[in-house]
Order: structure tokens, then sequence, then C-alpha cells
């Protein structure tokens, strides 16, 4: 199956403790198409300026991505600065200059409009509605989201949500956008409305969480003795998920055993994402390394439960 993601493609400057990097590709789009790019067919949709060249789309070319509806505008790409400290769950924005991307109206060709699978990356929540309205085709559909729309647009965001069959936010947007303490009062909560039959939830470090009405999973991130940049782990991880959603999806149907499948697998490309900066280590993985992390979760996710004492009366 193929699949359409719609959203950011960007210049990054990054510092963490363990370095930095002045000017690397990224954004969302870009994230999630290196780790989409392992299951099937991607065409990725979106904005860039006169400075974005060549090197820049043979990174995505190199990984069999469908760069023709990259939109080529007059102007500066999408840039963002920040920098972490030791604790790698926070940063701080030093800078964020929307160039192109400012006035982004998608133009998506008869091809990625007819993909089979569409990820709305995080973008306002009315231009998400307007790209599903054009990717009627599409059997899945997934959204992302961020603070910033759950404040100044929340009533477009949960209407953008109704209109897809799945919802990727971390937890703190989650909680945020539904009101509820609780990760799984406020997951339920948006299964209630309608639309998104799935909610996943990313919880950084302690890995992510599935919730449907067939019941909640869990799975723990990958432990790694070396974590260089978190940036975009999350749109790789989305990458994963959905791209493994839709190569081996049957039909319309969403089974537990496929959802938890996916989950594995985008945990295992989101802990490649962050050994290196920006898309260093994911653009040249193998899906050999892929399936070989799999496994360790597998082992380290498995036990069997031996009969107890007996009771004693």
């Amino acid at each position: 199956m193929s699949v359409t993601v719609v959203g950011s493609i960007a210049f990054d400057a990054v510092k963490t403790p363990f370095g930095e990097r002045e000017r690397m590709l990224g954004g969302a789009a870009v994230h999630f198409a290196l780790a989409a790019s392992f299951f099937g067919e991607v065409r990725i949709v979106g904005p860039v300026g006169d400075d974005f060249g060549e090197a820049e789309l043979d990174v995505l070319r190199g990984r069999g991505i469908d760069v023709s509806d990259i939109e080529k505008v007059p102007g500066r790409t999408f840039f963002w600065r920040g920098e972490y400290g030791w604790d790698l769950n926070t940063r701080d924005t030093l800078d964020t200059q929307l160039g192109v991307f400012e006035q982004f109206a998608p133009k998506l060709s008869a091809a990625s409009r007819g993909s089979d699978v569409l990820f709305l990356a995080n973008i306002q929540p009315e231009v998400q509605r307007a790209v599903r309205a054009q990717c009627a085709a599409a059997h899945f559909a997934a959204l992302d989201s961020m603070n910033l729309w759950i404040e100044v647009a929340r009533d477009s965001l949960v209407a953008a949500i109704g209109e897809v069959d799945c919802l990727i936010l971390n937890d703190a947007e989650l909680r945020q956008l539904t009101g509820k303490a609780s990760l799984l009062a406020a997951a339920r909560e948006v299964l209630s409305w309608g639309g998104a039959r799935v909610v996943v939830a990313k919880l950084g470090e302690y890995g992510a969480a599935l919730i449907t009405d067939r019941g909640y999973f869990s799975i723990p991130a990958v432990p790694l003795e070396t974590v260089v940049d978190p940036t975009g782990a999350g749109d790789t991880f989305a990458g994963g998920f959905v791209g493994y959603v839709a190569a081996h999806r049957r039909g319309r149907t969403l089974s537990p055993p496929l959802l938890r499948r996916a989950m594995a697998y985008g945990t295992a490309l989101a802990s490649f994402n962050v050994e290196e900066f920006g898309t260093e280590r994911v653009a040249r993985l193998t899906f050999g390394e892929i399936a070989a992390r799999v496994a360790d979760l597998r082992r380290m996710t498995t036990f069997s439960v031996e009969p107890g004492p007996r009771p004693r009366h």
C-alpha cells in the first residue's frame, strides 16, 4: 500500500550535551517518511525554499521516497533551533522561522490523493481537514498535533480528529486536549467522540501506549546506552507505526495483534533515530537492524507465569 504524508520539511539547528549541528535536514514529514519507507511506497508533500537543494532531496530519494510533491517556493525553508539539557525529555526552542511554511497550502498530485494511507503531520487543523477531504480514497488516516493547536484551534482539531482513524499525541497533549488527568480516561474520551478508533500516546523515554475500544497496550522504549538527539523521534515512531499498518493491514480491519506489532516497529525505529543527530542514523538504517531490535523488544517484554505457592488454609 502507498502512504502520503503532509507536513513540515525543515532545517534544524540542535545542541545537546553530546554535540551540535548547525543546519541539518529535519521536519515532521521528513522523519515520518524515512521511517515509513521501510514498509512501502511513500509520497511526501510539503514546501521548501530556495535554500533546499539536491543533497537534501537525495536523502529522501535514497530511501525510495517520492518527492514529486515537494513544492519549491521562493524564500527560505522552515527553520528551527533548539537546545537540550541533560534531561533529553525537555528542550528549549531558541528560534523558529516559518519561512515558506507560513503560507503552506498543500498541492497534492493525483497519485498523492489516491494513496491508501494518509498521515497528517503537525500542521494547522483546518489544513489537515482540507487535505483529508482531498484524500477520500485513504482507507486509514492518522494525525498528529501539538499544544499550540489545542490552545488556539481546539474546535477545528476535534473536528479533524473526527475525520481520521488514528490520533497520535504525546501524553501531556492528550490530557490537555480532553481535560482528563488520567491517560486512559483521556484516550477513552477521544474514542467517545467518534471518528478515531485508535489513540496512541507517545511517552518519550517511557515508550508508548495504545488504546482502542478493545483495550489497552503499552510498550517500553528500547533501553539505550547512547542517546544523542531526540529531535524527530516522535515522528519517526509515527512513521514506523503507520507504515507497518499500511503494509500489513488486510481490508479495513485493525486487529489488536496488528496494532501491537506496529507499536513495536515504531518503537524500534524511534530508538535508532535518537542515537545520532537528525536523520543521520535512520537514513542509513537497514531493515535487518530494525527486525533485530524488534526481536530484542519482544524478549524484554515477554514473561511466563508459573504456578504460585498453594494458598494456606
